[in-house]
């Protein structure tokens, strides 16, 4: 996966999940104890220790050590967190852009000495109870991460990790697979045209759909063009066919090696055996190199510099004379200066986050553009940092006044500096998300200190959050203009500063084609007869070797029986607030934050409101309240909050596929110091919500409409699920008006309407329906000590919150009331009295095929096909869970990405009991949609062993026992009406899956004429669809 070019998340976004998930206090821990033992100098299987730090304010202790004989750096994170991961990271600096490193990312995952097998990885997915596998190339690295709860499984995937790593094939005919390859359209047809082919190629065609992702990549390589910043990591699909198999092994020899690789362990496993493993299979095979792969810094300009670039129109812009980009870049210092980089990280945070910042309030609110423009912010992703400012969505002859505005605001900064709130604010968010927790803490880690561990930055001060918050306090008491003197360094008088413009041309597309076809001819006419019959044949070997059966016996597996045979039970206690209103208290080691949520019915919410839902959501905690405007308002909930939401929710119900709930989930978290304000700031949101800004509710609309625009090349197939799925049940119709390509399209005309006033007079209608304690139910996550103060803030909030001032018409729609489980039910880990919910169901309702393609100008499609199956609780829906797995796993892995050259394709059974098929960044359509047939052909006729269906079980159950964070647990009953009982008959189902089932299943639901389907395409045009009359071409 590629991740080049982009940037990666900032400090306060990926230090979510701080806390402690298995103790309420720090000390104690046994893992944290344990590493605490270690002394400096230790030897411990080839490696030296060199460092052991206690890192309280993340829970944690670090201990360093290097290799004895290769120089391998490793860094151990000990937590007590059952979610265990490693990784391994390699300095990987290319100077072209023909994808080396992203090539061979995906290469060396195809098959190992000791796995010989084709596409190891992909098999292990399913002889694991990985709860993360995956791989990706950045600009200047490449990190190889995976993480378990199961010390065997971490054994198995360590071992394949380490051999495909330092030890794979490397085979011409994987290389040919992964990278690209000449092959004819119809391999077996030499007669039909020559074409370029390849999973990477392809998967580039799709990155470079998206204009945000061209922006950023060119963002970086016009600031940093010295060196490996200036070229594409993951490859320019007109570079790529100038990669040759050699130049791949060449380059895998001098990055792969351990002297350039950088090992990490986090969790609870004991670090020795890591050690022993890793310098037995691998290490202790190698001797010291030097490796030539440091990134020189950046030669500074004396000058700013300026380009303009082309990209793609936006066919969804709502406005096409407005889709130019402008942004501003700075270069920062070295990201290996620890505390320079976090000051520089905050101070992007104070100039750019939030409506109280000074570029929000002169660009986003100046109306001149839609949004930020992309990479906004500080991006510690390279050696040395950037920063950029700019505008999305802009007209062309405005690009001279956003500059200006960009120049004025920092001049502007630099006389004014920063409010003391807008600081606490922002030091408030570091405190909470430390202690807020995440299942993938590790991973978060991992990410983390990559970029500045992989120039020799010290990874160890870089987690020291504590120290650094503490010397930042310092900095601002002993000098007041210590923020303003930094805007002053670097963007004042920093000569270093790109301006990049990127405007649309409308024949992009077709020049980008053309120069594919013009390098297709050029690789075409240096071919020799007998290059051509060598291609030809070796496209025949490609094909065998992907149809042929393969023996993975050499890969290790866990087994059905590794698997607990049953959940653990959350306990939960409902009570009544208010009298009538159900609270579900759920007591967590919560590390001292409480979650709160609520929801609220919408059965009573008139049909022509339903599409306007999700914007109401959008908006809802963002325009004021009570005596707050907007701008108060979001500097409360930053000062109190962890963060304030609405979501709509179509909520499926569990024993009938035309039965639903449909709702909106508030969502909001905070220090226990802070629950009385948060839960006030509530109680005004739901009693006097604000919807008298216009101007900034079209702001609000503006980005919005563009963010979900900027969505949709990158998250096609998700659309064209949703959208497949939009006639076989009522939720999915729903469920395609508040996420679907109709959503997406309905904020397109907002943006374009005259008077957005007709928008926002719609909102208070729905507050009507929504806002009141009638249909409510709310949830509280907390420390047990912690649960009388959230009784006390709940029960008075809930008092609040006034009663339904809407009547219930209900047309052609019928509600439904059901009891959730409970103690009364039989429950023994649920008390307190039931909760009732409103389910909706249309006795009109018929489902019905529908076929839909949207011409998109991608050169890749993005296919989706859903069945209507069987609800979450009749026992074929489990057998229809494990057949997705085993149909991705066995069938369309092979034929759609191995043969077909999609970046990825698969099927899955949702919890509406839509069974769906999907392609992702895929040059066919139209056979793909003949490969699901196939697919289900395959499994009617029972073309799979035990052995597949035991890998198909184990990979179902490393989603179903996917860790839960304490903020979470208890969610499922609260909104599902989900029991733990519910879940442990569903397990069972799940084991008793047989072949039997598996074909019985296939025939009943997947065969053709039995279950009612619907087709969705995003992409190009398409001749074949064109002449179909039985699609709709949107």
């Amino acid at each position: 996966m590629w991740r080049g070019g982009v940037r990666t998340r900032c400090l306060l976004e990926r230090l979510r999940g701080g806390a402690s998930l298995g103790a309420r206090r720090r000390r104690g821990t046994a893992a944290c104890e344990r590493a605490l033992q270690h002394e400096v100098g230790e030897r411990i299987h080839g490696f030296t220790v060199s460092q052991v730090t206690d890192i309280p304010e993340l829970s944690l202790t670090a201990v360093k050590l290097s290799h004895d004989s290769t120089g391998a750096k490793y860094l151990h994170l000990a937590r007590e967190d059952t979610n265990n991961l490693f990784s391994v990271q390699f300095r990987t600096t290319p100077l072209d852009s023909t994808g080396v490193p992203h090539v061979l990312e995906h290469t060396v995952l195809c098959g190992s000495q000791k796995y010989p097998c084709r596409d190891p990885f992909f098999k292990m997915l399913n002889r694991s109870l990985s709860t993360f596998m995956n791989a990706f190339t950045a600009s200047d690295y490449t990190l190889y991460p995976f993480s378990t709860q199961n010390p065997k499984d971490f054994q198995n995937l360590l071992s394949v990790y380490l051999d495909a790593t330092f030890f794979p094939c490397l085979r011409e005919l994987d290389f040919w697979q992964e990278g690209w390859r000449l092959e004819h359209e119809n391999p077996r047809d030499p007669q039909t045209p020559l074409t370029f082919k390849g999973v990477v190629f392809n998967e580039m065609k799709g990155a470079f759909t998206d204009n945000e992702r061209i922006f950023s990549q060119h963002l970086q390589n016009r600031l940093l063009p010295d060196h490996t910043y200036s070229v594409i990591s993951g490859g320019h699909p007109l570079c790529i066919p100038d990669l040759t198999w050699e130049q791949l092994k060449q380059f895998h020899a001098t990055h792969y090696h351990p002297s350039n690789a950088r090992f990490f362990t986090y969790g609870n496993f004991p670090l020795e055996q890591h050690l022993r493993q890793i310098h037995e299979e691998a290490l202790s095979k190698f001797e010291k190199i030097k490796p030539n792969t440091a990134v020189p810094t950046q030669k500074p300009w004396d000058k700013p510099r300026e380009f303009q670039i082309t990209c793609g129109p936006d066919a969804l812009a709502a406005d096409s004379s407005k889709q130019t980009t402008v942004g501003v870049g700075f270069l920062l210092p070295d990201i290996t200066d620890t505390f320079e980089a976090f000051t520089l990280n905050l101070l992007s945070s104070l100039l750019i986050s939030g409506p109280n910042s000074p570029f929000y309030k002169a660009l986003i609110e100046s109306g001149l553009g839609t949004d930020f423009s992309p990479d906004v912010g500080y991006n510690g992703s390279t050696r040395e940092a950037y920063f950029s400012v700019g505008l999305q969505g802009v007209a062309e002859q405005d690009v001279q006044a956003v500059r200006d505005i960009i120049d004025r605001t920092i001049e502007e900064v630099l006389q004014k500096g920063f409010e003391d709130d807008q600081i606490e604010a922002l030091l408030h968010k570091i405190e909470i998300q430390m202690k807020h927790q995440s299942v993938s803490f590790g991973l978060t880690l991992t990410s983390y200190i990559a970029p500045c561990w992989n120039h020799d930055g010290d990874p160890v001060e870089l987690l020291k959050l504590g120290s650094q918050v503490a010397r930042f306090r310092q900095c601002l008491r002993e000098n007041p203009e210590f923020l303003r003197e930094k805007v002053k360094q670097y963007f004042k008088n920093n000569p270093h500063k790109l301006t990049l413009s990127m405007k649309p041309d409308n024949k992009y597309f077709e020049k980008q084609t053309q120069k594919e076809t013009e390098k297709l001819k050029q690789k075409i006419d240096c071919l020799s007869p007998k290059d051509k019959k060598q291609i030809y044949e070796k496209g025949l070997e490609l094909q065998t070797q992907q149809s042929k059966a393969q023996d993975t016996s050499c890969l290790p597996a866990l087994k059905v029986s590794d698997i607990e045979p049953t959940i653990p039970l959350t306990h939960l206690e409902v009570a009544l607030a208010a009298g009538e209103t159900p609270v579900q208290y759920c007591a967590q080691p919560t590390n001292g934050v409480m979650y709160f949520r609520a929801f609220c019915s919408l059965h009573t919410l008139p049909e022509e409101l339903r599409p306007y839902v999700p914007l109401f959501c959008s908006v809802l905690t963002k325009l004021g309240c009570g005596l707050l405007d907007y701008r108060q308002q979001a500097q409360q909930i930053e000062l109190k909050t962890g963060g304030m939401a609405a979501s709509p929710h179509v909520i499926p119900d569990g024993t009938h596929l035309d039965v639903y709930e449909q709702g909106v989930l508030f969502s909001s978290f905070c220090l226990d110091r802070n629950l009385p304000d948060m839960m006030q700031l509530w109680s005004e949101i739901f009693h006097s919500p604000c919807f008298e800004e216009e101007e900034y509710f079209r702001v609000l609309v503006t980005m919005s409409a563009q963010e979900l625009s900027n969505g949709v090349p990158d998250s096609g197939h998700l659309y064209a699920m949703v959208r497949a799925g939009r006639t076989l049940t009522p939720a999915g119709d729903l469920q395609e008006t508040f996420s679907g390509m109709d959503q997406v399209k309905l904020m397109k005309r907002m943006v374009g309407m005259s008077d957005i006033g007709r928008v926002l007079r719609k909102l208070p209608r729905i507050t009507k329906h929504v806002l009141n304690r009638d249909n409510m139910r709310c949830s509280v996550n907390a420390m047990p000590q912690q649960m009388s103060l959230a009784e006390k803030e709940v029960e008075k909030f809930v008092q609040n919150v006034g009663r339904s001032k809407a009547e219930w018409k209900p047309g052609h729609l019928s509600v439904v009331e059901k009891p959730a489980p409970s103690g009364s039910s039989g429950s023994t880990h649920i008390s307190g009295p039931r909760v009732l919910r409103k389910l909706i169901t249309d006795p009109t309702f018929k489902p019905h095929q529908m076929k839909t393609h949207f011409l998109l100008p991608f050169p890749v499609n993005h296919v989706g096909e859903c069945v209507r199956t069987a609800p979450y609780t009749d026992p074929d829906h489990a057998s229809l869970k494990v057949l997705a797995r085993l149909m991705t796993a066995k069938f369309l892995h092979t034929e759609i990405r191995e043969k077909g050259g999609a970046y990825g394709a698969g099927a899955r059974l949702g919890r509406d009991g839509m069974f769906t098929f999907y392609s992702y960044r895929d040059p066919h359509s139209t056979e793909t949609l003949q490969s699901f047939a196939k697919a289900v052909d395959w499994a009617k006729a029972g073309r799979f062993t035990q052995q597949d269906i035991d890998e198909a079980k184990l990979s179902v159950f490393a989603s179903v026992d996917a860790p839960v964070p304490p903020s979470d647990r208890g969610l499922d009953h609260f909104l599902y009406g989900l029991s733990d009982e519910l879940k442990q008959v569903h397990r069972e189902q799940l084991f008793a899956v047989s072949h039997d089932s598996l074909v019985a299943v296939s025939d009943k639901y997947l065969g053709v004429g039995r279950g009612t389907r619907g087709l969705a395409l995003l992409g190009p045009e398409n001749a074949k669809i064109a002449k179909d009359p039985s699609w709709i071409v949107r």
